[in-house]
């Protein structure tokens, strides 16, 4: 099937929080810090997600 938008989106966020927490804590903003970790791990969540409908996809597809 291939990736589905939950996946990419997810993983992009989680991109985009890792770098946040790293430039906080490489500056010493805990807040910024702490802003990405979230981010990253509400992105793991997302492409978690997007992989289990494309499981079930997969699942239902398969004879």
């Amino acid at each position: 099937m291939g990736i589905n938008k939950d996946q990419v989106k997810g993983r992009i966020e989680e991109a985009k929080g890792k770098v946040k927490e790293v430039v906080g804590k490489a500056v010493g903003n805990k807040e910024l810090e702490v802003k990405g970790n979230i981010q990253k791990n509400v992105g793991a969540v997302q492409a978690s997600v997007g992989d289990a409908k494309e499981d079930i996809a997969k699942t239902l597809k398969t004879p």
